[in-house]
């Protein structure tokens, strides 16, 4: 059965990015443009992991974090934050939000897939 995970970034050069190294996983990627957006799909797709960024438009990383965690279906998710915020008190505020997984960018593909795979290798 091929998972799905849902990246949730605003800059479509990241999504591509992360897109082209988990399709090399076999993994599905579906991509959303901000929080908002990325909850529709949530609501319509079954999602086995979500990479999100946390400054985002209309809704962000945080908020999208503190939404799905509230529902039955997504309370458990696996969530791997990817932010430029690299400071250590971001990295735990991400962390304390909920997120399984923290990543400074600029990050290489390794690093990601290996993260992506201790959740849904």
């Amino acid at each position: 059965m091929q998972k799905t995970v849902l990246i949730a970034d605003d800059s479509m050069s990241v999504r591509k990015f992360v897109m082209l190294a988990l399709k090399l996983q076999g993994v599905r990627v579906i991509s959303a443009v901000d929080g908002m957006d990325a909850l529709e799909k949530a609501a319509v797709e079954k999602i086995d992991l979500l990479i999100t960024d946390l400054n985002m438009p209309n809704m962000d990383g945080y908020t999208l974090i503190k939404n799905l965690r509230s529902t039955t279906d997504y309370g458990t998710l696996p969530i791997i934050i990817l932010s430029s915020l690299s400071k250590d008190a971001d990295v735990q505020a991400g962390l304390d939000a909920g997120a399984n997984s923290y990543l400074i960018k600029p990050f290489n593909a390794k690093r990601l897939q290996y993260e992506v795979s201790k959740y849904i290798g």
